[in-house]
């Protein structure tokens, strides 16, 4: 990795602007940023995102999402009282096209999407960006557990946060050097406790408000539900019942959607071996699920799309690295080997669950040099 210089976040020296719009939900995380960055002498104006209505969408419970009204007003208290310009920003129609909609295909094609990548990468730094600079903002803040380095060539890369049990840097690998130069990440050195404190310093609305461990357009976490409200009427072929089969293709119960299962699930398959099985494969086109012992989910290669590399090219056309293949793996040793539409990874030792639609990252140390979407495993 070549030299570079991590960027605070916080020095208004370090950009060309001063002017940042901060993506503000109503948590504690981005309403501190936009406090810090207020104090440390930027222009601030506050952004919320309207993404969604729980009437449309449903599953709301007794949950409070992104999108609750609750959560707008304490954004806008929190700016009022900072004396920070406030927007809500109407992004429904984004969020379904390139979210919501991307979401539904993936599930319906045996794959496991991760919605909130393409939230990051194509709503907050893009369609959201567009909107700040409109109001004459040029750069861009979010209260994400990450870091940004200017490299000696004036590349930009992303970095793991400094604290590790709230590290985001594996949401983030759709940023490229462009819009990483454009960003800032307020939060990235310091932990989730320090975070509280600071908020409660400064006496915030938000200081001890909880998070959300769930898609945000799916509080319940009922996929299956969400799916089939989708289509009351006249549900396709993976969201009705099929076949759950062995690996040696022998039938051995039924499943209600093969939608409704991803690569290494346990619970709700409804049969009983005397000994743990987990799914093992999605087929959408013939509506069936593959169950297996934990040995069937240990695979060693897979393939990518949509690959981006964080400073815009890759180390080389071959690397070692260390690749995450979900939020909470820690990573593995791997070869990285790019073809002109893909890359191929091949893990130093077989992993568990490689899961088609999820996100891989490659890391040297906390550096992250790109990332793309699983495609196929063997």
């Amino acid at each position: 990795m070549d030299s570079f210089r991590i960027l605070s976040g916080l020095n208004p020296d370090d950009y060309p602007s001063s002017s940042v719009a901060v993506a503000m939900s109503g948590g504690v995380d981005s309403s501190l940023a936009a406090i810090l960055l207020k104090e440390a002498g930027f222009e601030v104006v506050g952004l919320t995102m309207h993404l969604w209505d729980y009437d449309h969408f449903g599953g709301k419970g007794n949950d409070r999402g992104c999108c609750d009204l609750s959560t707008v007003e304490d954004a806008r208290k929190v700016a009022f009282d900072a004396g920070i310009p406030h927007y809500t920003v109407n992004l429904r129609e984004e969020f379904e096209h390139l979210v919501v909609e991307d979401f539904i295909s993936e599930y319906l094609s045996g794959r496991t999407p991760n919605p909130c990548v393409r939230c990051n990468t194509f709503i907050k730094w893009h369609a959201l960006q567009i909107k700040a600079r409109a109001l004459g903002c040029d750069l861009i803040a979010t209260g994400h557990y990450a870091r940004v380095a200017r490299n000696n060539d004036d590349t930009c890369s992303l970095l793991a946060g400094i604290d590790l049990n709230k590290d985001q840097s594996y949401f983030l690998w759709g940023l490229d050097t462009e819009k990483l130069a454009a960003t800032l990440f307020p939060l990235g050195t310091m932990t989730k406790e320090e975070t509280r404190r600071e908020a409660d310093k400064r006496n915030l609305k938000t200081a001890h408000r909880s998070e959300s461990q769930e898609i945000c357009f799916i509080p319940d976490n009922d996929y299956g539900r969400f799916l089939c409200n989708r289509f009351p009427d006249n549900p396709p072929l993976p969201l009705t019942e099929g076949d759950i089969l062995t690996v040696s293709g022998i039938p051995v119960g039924r499943h209600k959607g093969a939608a409704h299962y991803t690569i290494g699930q346990r619970r709700g398959l409804g049969i009983a071996f005397g000994h743990p099985v987990y799914v093992t494969s999605v087929d959408t086109r013939t509506n069936s699920v593959t169950v297996g012992e934990d040995k069937d989910m240990m695979l060693q290669s897979m393939s990518l799309t949509g690959v981006v590399w964080t400073r815009g090219f890759p180390p080389s056309n071959t690397f070692r690295c260390t690749t995450r293949i979900r939020y909470r793996h820690t990573g593995s040793p791997s070869e990285v080997t790019l073809t002109p539409d893909s890359a191929l990874v091949t893990f130093d030792t077989r992993q568990r669950a490689i899961t088609p639609g999820q996100s891989a990252v490659f890391y040297d140390n906390d550096v992250v040099l790109g990332g793309g979407v699983i495609d196929k495993t063997w």
